[in-house]
């Protein structure tokens, strides 16, 4: 941290302090050292995730004045004084000169209910994530260990087969475990959809497999934890799931998105947590540009550069929005479907009618969280028509007495 005055005199000088209590004393020493109220110090800290938390709100608690600051900007600033050591030391001073500087943007702090909607979304979507690389990781090894599993089970990571693989993790184990052992064991699992006639079947697969069992010990290790990991990943999912049903079901503010028929709850969970307070926009193209759905243009003199989109703001906001935009446009009914076809039968592209069906889903979310009104599908597309399918700056207080400090 360091403290600069409004003629950016410097009052505190750079020091480090570590982010716990005794840490945190030494800041407070610091700071009491000014004999200055809390009210008129200004106090900058680099959004750092859940680094500095604990600080911002202990710093808040004693009522100063707090501005969270993106490091992008901070970048920019040092980039413009022409700096070009990183140090620590040197961040705070660049924090210190941002607040005094009269341009600093003051970050978002989310409320705990956003903080809790971002919890559970971010870290579900990190687990579908790890699903996805296990149930590849899986096909990909029973390629090598059991070619012909696919014969009988069309999804290999079915509960059923993720069981029966992990007993069983290759087509010499299961030739050798013979079709009593596997057939007592599919009845076990799942009596009504496998039978004898069933483990006859893998067990003549397996005994006539392409499989050659080479490095079949390591790899039907591989295949056993795999498939172990997956089922806890799974089991850990359907729990945040619960966890964002709960959570939606007491939000009050998340209504008007839940009567959207093409928002599923985990999009509504993502909108809400992505989005936050909504109020803070003061118009549509702010949220736009927050989403990094907005049109970026490069041009100098007669050089005119590709418009793309600028990717600046939420990638979690633009995957959910894709995604959704994906199951809408062949989804019949959907007014969002209806305004695509429209846009494609104008004459755009289909991925810029992909592009500007997400813009308008995001519109509808800002204003259906703004107003908290229920959602009406004619204000998206006034005629719903049967399509066919296809693929697609902060002021800073004026007082005299004012410390700007960069932590």
């Amino acid at each position: 941290m360091c403290g600069l005055k409004p003629d950016k005199s410097q009052v505190i000088k750079p020091v480090e302090f570590t982010n716990a209590p005794a840490g945190f004393d030494v800041l407070q020493e610091k700071l009491a050292q000014l004999a200055i109220p809390p009210e008129q110090v200004l106090i900058g800290l680099e959004a750092t995730s859940r680094y500095g938390e604990n600080l911002y709100y202990f710093l808040e608690s004693q009522g100063y004045q707090l501005c969270l600051l993106h490091p992008r900007q901070t970048h920019q600033f040092a980039q413009q004084r022409g700096l070009r050591a990183k140090t620590d030391k040197l961040d705070a001073t660049t924090i210190a000169r941002v607040l005094l500087s009269g341009e600093a943007r003051r970050g978002y702090v989310p409320t705990e209910l956003i903080a809790t909607y971002r919890e559970l979304v971010r870290l579900h979507t990190q687990l579908s994530d790890e699903v996805a690389r296990y149930k590849n990781e899986i096909q990909a090894l029973l390629t090598v260990l059991f070619p012909e599993f696919s014969q009988v089970f069309a999804d290999p990571c079915r509960a059923t087969a993720l069981a029966l693989l992990k007993l069983y993790p290759s087509a010499q184990a299961i030739a050798t475990a013979g079709v009593e052992a596997i057939a007592a064991k599919l009845h076990e699992l799942a009596p009504r959809n496998y039978g004898h006639s069933t483990a006859e079947h893998l067990v003549q697969l397996a005994e006539h497999s392409v499989s050659r069992g080479f490095a079949v010990a390591a790899r039907s290790t591989s295949l056993k934890i795999v498939c172990d990991q997956l089922e806890h990943t799974q089991a850990n999912m359907a729990q945040l799931e619960s966890e964002i049903d709960k959570l939606l079901k007491t939000d009050a503010g998340a209504k008007g998105l839940i009567s959207v028929p093409e928002f599923g709850h985990k999009t509504v969970a993502v909108l809400r947590a992505e989005l936050g307070d909504v109020t803070r926009f003061q118009c549509t193209d702010q949220v736009v540009a927050y989403a990094g759905l907005d049109i970026e243009v490069k041009q100098s003199g007669k050089w005119k550069g590709q418009a793309k989109l600028s990717k600046r703001g939420s990638g979690r906001l633009r995957r959910i929005l894709y995604m959704a935009t994906v199951r809408c446009i062949r989804l019949p009914g959907s007014a969002f479907g209806a305004y695509y076809h429209r846009l494609v039968a104008r004459g755009m592209k289909k991925r810029d009618a992909m592009m500007a069906v997400m813009r308008k889903m995001l519109i509808v979310a800002y204003r259906l969280l703004r107003s908290e009104e229920t959602y009406d599908p004619t204000k998206v597309c006034a005629v719903l028509v049967t399509q066919p399918v296809e693929s697609p700056a902060l002021h800073t207080p004026s007082s005299a007495k004012l410390v700007a400090t960069g932590a």
